[in-house]
Protein backbone atom coordinates (compact mmCIF):
# COMPACT_ATOMS: atom_id res chain seq x y z
CA UNK A 1 0.00 0.00 0.00
CA UNK A 2 1.08 3.56 -0.65
CA UNK A 3 1.42 6.15 1.75
CA UNK A 4 -1.73 8.00 0.51
CA UNK A 5 -3.86 4.40 0.88
CA UNK A 6 -2.16 4.57 4.46
CA UNK A 7 -2.88 7.55 5.58
CA UNK A 8 -7.08 6.88 4.49
CA UNK A 9 -6.80 3.72 6.09
CA UNK A 10 -5.83 4.94 9.45
CA UNK A 11 -8.14 7.62 9.65
CA UNK A 12 -11.02 5.26 8.57
CA UNK A 13 -9.93 3.04 11.72
CA UNK A 14 -10.06 5.91 13.68
CA UNK A 15 -13.32 6.51 12.45
CA UNK A 16 -14.42 3.22 13.16
CA UNK A 17 -12.83 3.21 16.60
CA UNK A 18 -14.24 6.75 17.64
CA UNK A 19 -18.09 5.17 16.68
CA UNK A 20 -17.78 1.98 18.51
CA UNK A 21 -16.29 4.18 21.47
CA UNK A 22 -13.06 2.31 21.59
CA UNK A 23 -10.77 4.05 23.81
CA UNK A 24 -8.18 6.40 22.70
CA UNK A 25 -5.05 4.23 23.42
CA UNK A 26 -6.16 1.48 20.85
CA UNK A 27 -4.50 3.16 18.37
CA UNK A 28 -2.12 0.95 16.84
CA UNK A 29 0.50 3.59 15.40
CA UNK A 30 3.51 4.79 17.57
CA UNK A 31 3.82 7.97 18.85
CA UNK A 32 5.84 9.25 16.31
CA UNK A 33 4.02 8.13 12.86
CA UNK A 34 2.35 10.36 10.85
CA UNK A 35 -0.34 7.17 10.94
CA UNK A 36 -1.60 7.79 14.54
CA UNK A 37 -2.06 11.85 13.47
CA UNK A 38 -4.51 10.82 10.97
CA UNK A 39 -6.16 7.69 13.17
CA UNK A 40 -6.57 10.63 15.79
CA UNK A 41 -8.17 12.77 13.52
CA UNK A 42 -10.77 10.13 12.26
CA UNK A 43 -11.26 9.30 15.96
CA UNK A 44 -11.86 12.89 16.51
CA UNK A 45 -14.62 13.14 14.04
CA UNK A 46 -16.43 10.27 15.76
CA UNK A 47 -15.85 10.10 19.06
CA UNK A 48 -18.50 11.05 21.96
CA UNK A 49 -16.25 14.10 22.96
CA UNK A 50 -16.15 15.60 19.73
CA UNK A 51 -19.98 16.29 19.63
CA UNK A 52 -21.48 19.62 19.90
CA UNK A 53 -24.22 19.52 22.54
CA UNK A 54 -24.65 23.26 22.07
CA UNK A 55 -24.24 23.78 25.59
CA UNK A 56 -21.05 25.94 25.37
CA UNK A 57 -20.99 29.32 26.35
Amino acid sequence: MGTREDIVRAVEDGRTAGRNGDPLTTCPHPATSLLRTAWIRGYAEQSPLAADDGDEE
